[in-house]
């Protein structure tokens, strides 16, 4: 007799005797019944049938032990629903009565309906044992028919789900802590950024105060005062890289990726660093775009990244030695922006090791000062705007430092708009008449600093108040032009007293102008969204404060006409 094509057909005729293929082996398997006995007397998993009324008609060892019901307690009495938490049976009718968008009642028939209709389906629910103890479960369900189609029953596979539940509890606490920690670690950073900037603004003002004072500093003086200055500014720039460090590294920091002119932000930069450039002896190349290009990118973040670099350029460069920056296409649709110079060079072991936070590459005993996080947060920064960065060196010739940018349209601007630095590049007459200016602070040192500043300008008068309720009602009854207001003042916060003046008619159409130590970027979007004017953070520049005021006396002025034209004649 010829043994049959089909292999599952062994397992109808049986295996020939002696026969050792794998047919005859798996027929061997079937006949003898093997398979299936070691399935139904599995003690890791509860293997429940029943008909098709949901009555349980098998109940395996896996299932007795793992439920504590003997078999013949429960076979032709019982459903496996009647074994589950009937809240979660309850839960799981109204689920999938919304999914399936027909009534389904609690019971087997929630348990049943998907696998009725042929749909696979596992699902997680809670077993109630017999001693009333219960675990979590991962069930698969399957509708059984006979060989015409009809459906006769429903077999459920079960598992113990309690481990991975424990682990996912454990994950979950794990992360949960993992964020508080993060919150924690933010938090501290902030209020840490603001109390190195209060005491850091009064020793900067008074800095710049007694350099343009009359009369002029002596030389020892202006050396001492170029001494301050230089190390405060500095201190301030560590202050920054620290908290921008911290930020991106909890997550926490926010970018607006935009269209953005790169040749306007490489002659901004280029202003920014070609002094430091020419004081050092370093020249200074900037090659021309062929054509105008845009790339998307946060702003003030592309900014910090070129000038991170050109200033490294700069400062580990060899005197008479230049600085080159170029841009050329990577892709069509990215840019390559690249900043070489003409310094030692870096070896192969240095170049592996750059990107990493305090890692100074042996300058650590030279002569110029760093953290060696500066490039760690240039990295950082490029791959949150979707760049990439890297360098290339040879030793004894330089380096060359790249960064990749995606490329997009130039963006399309209404003409009628004007922004704030606009407004603030206008300046008061000289004859203008004297404008009241209303600050708020509590810190003693940074009132009397911009009392001196205010002093300067014959056209500006200073009213002061040590509080946010006392400010309220300065602003009330002197109806100030513009309010200068801190942040962390005593009761009321500048916020909330920013909302009052706003919700308050007499004084809604003041602009408040936020002065404030709390310069995370976090806070500075939180501030602008809450209503003020402009956000002016510690230690001040005297010309950016300056320039704030012109711009809110401005919107001030305009604010107070249109008042005008609107009152009865």
């Amino acid at each position: 007799m010829t043994p049959p094509s089909d292999p599952s057909a062994v397992a109808e005729t049986g295996p020939r005797a002696g026969d050792t293929s794998d047919a005859g082996r798996r027929g061997a398997l079937l006949k003898a019944g093997a398979l299936q006995n070691a399935i139904l007397t599995s003690a890791n998993f509860s293997i429940i049938a029943t008909d098709e009324k949901g009555i349980i008609q098998l109940f395996n060892v896996g299932a007795e032990r793992m439920l504590g019901y003997r078999a013949d307690e429960v076979i032709d009495h019982t459903r496996p629903s009647d074994m589950h938490d009937p809240q979660e049976v309850e839960a799981r009718a109204r689920m999938l009565s919304v999914e399936l968008d027909t009534p389904i009642a609690a019971g087997f028939e929630a348990l049943a309906f998907k696998a009725s209709r042929g749909i696979e389906d596992i699902y997680e629910l809670t077993y109630i044992c017999k001693d009333g103890s219960s675990f979590p479960a991962l069930i698969s369900i399957t509708a059984l028919r006979d060989d015409y189609g009809d459906l006769i029953g429903y077999l459920l596979i079960g598992t113990d789900n309690s481990v991975r539940k424990r682990v996912e509890l454990q994950l979950n606490d794990a992360v949960a802590a993992a964020e508080k920690a993060n919150r924690a670690k933010t938090d501290f950073i902030s209020s840490m950024s603001h109390e190195l900037r209060t005491p850091l603004n009064a020793i900067l003002g008074f800095a710049q105060l007694v350099e343009s004072g009359t009369p002029a500093p002596t030389p020892g003086q202006q050396r001492s005062i170029d001494q301050i200055l230089k190390a405060g500014w500095y201190l301030l720039e560590l202050i920054n890289e620290i908290l921008d460090l911290a930020l991106i590294e909890s997550g926490k920091l926010t970018l607006s990726r935009e269209p953005v002119s790169l040749s306007e932000v490489l002659a901004e930069c280029r202003s920014m660093v070609e002094a430091q450039a020419h004081k050092r002896g370093i020249g200074m190349v900037f090659a021309p775009l062929e054509m105008p290009r845009f790339v998307k990118a946060d702003r003030t973040r592309l900014k910090q990244v070129l000038i991170n670099l050109l200033f490294n350029a700069i400062k580990y460069n060899q005197p008479g030695g230049h600085v080159t920056v170029e841009c050329s296409l990577s892709t069509p649709l990215r840019i390559r922006i690249s900043v070489r110079d003409t310094g030692a060079g870096l070896n192969p072991a240095q170049l592996a090791q750059l990107f990493q936070p305090f890692n100074r590459l042996g300058q650590e005993s030279g002569a110029e000062e760093g953290t060696g996080i500066g490039l760690v947060v240039t990295q950082r920064l490029v791959h949150l705007m979707g760049g990439e960065i890297g360098a290339d060196s040879i030793p004894g010739v330089g380096s060359v430092f790249w960064f990749d940018m995606d490329l997009t349209r130039a963006p399309t601007l209404a003409h009628h708009e004007v922004s704030t630095a606009d407004l603030a590049q206008q300046e008061a007459p000289a004859d203008s008449p004297q404008h009241t200016i209303l600050y708020v602070e509590d810190n003693p040192a940074n009132l009397e600093l911009v009392e001196q500043i205010i002093s300067r300008r014959k056209d500006l008068r200073l009213l002061s108040a040590a509080d946010a309720s006392l400010g309220i009602e300065f602003a009330r009854f002197y109806q100030p032009e513009v309010i200068l207001m801190d942040i962390n003042l005593p009761g009321i916060s500048g916020v909330e007293a920013m909302k009052i003046l706003r919700a308050d008619p007499s004084t809604a159409h003041i602009p408040v102008v936020a002065l404030t130590a709390n310069a995370v970027p976090q806070d500075i979007l939180k501030g602008m969204d809450a209503g003020f004017f402009n956000y002016i953070t510690k230690p001040i520049r005297v010309a950016q404060l300056m320039a704030a005021l012109d711009a809110a006396l401005l919107a001030s002025r305009t604010a107070r006409d249109k008042v005008a034209q609107k009152a009865p004649a």
